[in-house]
């Protein structure tokens, strides 16, 4: 991939939370010459060999193929989570959007497309066992970020197949955290108004142990670093990328000190149902069934193709962004302003 002079990478979504990560060890890395971010508020942020271009990849006018010429690579980052309430907005975002940006690969001769899939394009899978990157990819269908993330799965077969001269990977990792994306995330998942300083061991009386309750988690700049070796690497296809150990109540009620009490699944997707329904909570219960269905990934493609691996657990990521949500942390980018509530 890399040219004499090194490489020049283009990033979607670069404002993100995973975007601020890869910009970051991209600016940082001697083999890449620059980086354009594209996002669409430009930030105050400023990385060396980072230029900043103001896009909004849902737009029929954005006009990438100017953006990727002479790109010897588009990291694929861009996506819209809200308003959960409104599929057909992020459906326009998210899945007519990221067909945008493969149109626009294409258009431009990039010869290589590392695209942000996820967990959650994964079929209904195991929670006793890690399944590899061969598991099907046709998500909860009832949910609209699962059902975007497994239609994108489809959507780059038939682009692999008409431009098999391009270099496509596709990254699925597990949910992504880290200090500075807690202000952002809080606000996705939990609402703009939910005290950040609720998130103390100490308040909690009791964890919830929801049966199918047993998730994967990732630092996000553990992950960035595997976009980062996919243009190292000559690789192709899935890769599944996630930290030991999984987390469940018994894993989190041990990192916490606080006591896990089973709780039916029904109650507790009641719950987020009525706060939901009443545009108390963003996260939709829908996406809650999901989370509950989604397998565990094993990642072990990762490690052995990338050489990549985790430099953070599982439960020291989730320490780390338990703290940034009680400090109110951020970035100096528009998702990822950091702001306390409480």
């Amino acid at each position: 991939m890399s040219s004499a002079s090194g490489s020049r990478v283009v990033v979607t979504g670069a404002t993100g939370n995973v975007g601020t990560s890869v910009v970051r060890l991209l600016s940082e890395d001697p083999e890449v010459a620059s980086v354009r971010g594209l996002a669409r508020r430009i930030p105050r942020w400023s990385p060396p060999k980072t230029e900043w271009v103001a896009v909004d990849v849902a737009s029929e006018q954005a006009g990438l193929a100017g953006q990727f010429e002479g790109a010897d690579a588009v990291i694929h980052l861009a996506w819209a989570f809200q308003p959960t309430h409104d599929p057909a907005t992020t459906w326009r975002t998210n899945v007519l959007g990221s067909i945008r940006v493969f149109d626009a690969v294409a258009a431009a001769h990039v010869p290589v497309l590392v695209h942000a899939s996820s967990v959650g394009a994964y079929s209904p899978g195991p929670k006793d066992h890690a399944v590899d990157e061969s598991w099907p990819t046709h998500g909860w269908p009832d949910a609209a970020y699962t059902r975007e993330k497994a239609y994108l799965e489809r959507a780059l077969d038939t682009f692999e197949r008409d431009h098999p001269d391009i270099r496509v990977v596709r990254m699925r990792p597990a949910f992504l955290f880290k200090a500075e994306s807690a202000s952002e995330q809080r606000r996705i998942f939990g609402g703009r108004f939910l005290p950040g300083p609720l998130a103390r061991p100490e308040l909690l009386p009791f964890l919830p142990d929801i049966p199918g309750l047993r998730v994967q988690a990732l630092h996000t700049d553990d992950g960035a670093e595997a976009y980062r070796l996919a243009l190292r690497h000559e690789v192709r296809g899935a890769f599944n990328l996630a930290a030991d150990p999984p987390l469940d109540a018994e894993v989190l009620g041990e990192l916490l000190g606080t006591r896990p009490v089973r709780l039916p699944r029904a109650a507790a997707r009641s719950a987020i149902a009525a706060a939901w329904g009443l545009h108390l909570l963003p996260a939709s219960p829908q996406l809650f069934d999901a989370v509950l269905r989604l397998p565990l990934m094993d990642c072990t493609r990762a490690h052995t193709e990338l050489g990549w691996r985790p430099e953070r657990t599982a439960t020291e990521v989730i320490q780390e962004f338990l703290q940034g949500l009680r400090r109110g942390e951020g970035l100096d980018t528009a998702p990822m302003e950091g702001r306390k509530v409480g």
